[in-house]
């Protein structure tokens, strides 16, 4: 392919599951990421979405400059917290699908 997300912006879709009763938690760590998130410089776009079928369910929707640009974000203080809460409050490991978006030829 042509356009790699190694070095061309891409798409992260990220689906995550907290577990029951623990929502309102999960929601406050995510939230927490979206301000310092948005400030990165490789960062283009960081949404973070609630299934409004499931409470329990959020998505987050990242676009990225860059594989180095999302490896940046991983190495950062407030990210590597709240990968760690997840230990706690994950009901199930998080669906990760990298999106390249393909335009008309």
């Amino acid at each position: 392919m042509s356009n790699s997300p190694l070095t061309s912006p891409f798409t992260i879709l990220a689906h995550i599951k907290a577990k029951p009763g623990l929502e309102a938690r999960m929601q406050q760590d995510l939230v927490s990421l979206l301000a310092p998130t948005r400030a990165e410089s490789g960062c283009i776009t960081f949404d973070l979405l609630k299934d409004t079928n499931d409470p329990t369910v959020f998505v987050l929707y990242e676009n990225w400059k860059d594989q180095a640009a999302l490896d940046a974000h991983f190495q950062q203080p407030y990210v590597k917290r709240v990968l760690q809460a997840y230990e706690e409050t994950l009901a199930e490991p998080i669906e990760v699908l990298s999106l390249a978006k393909i335009e008309p030829s």
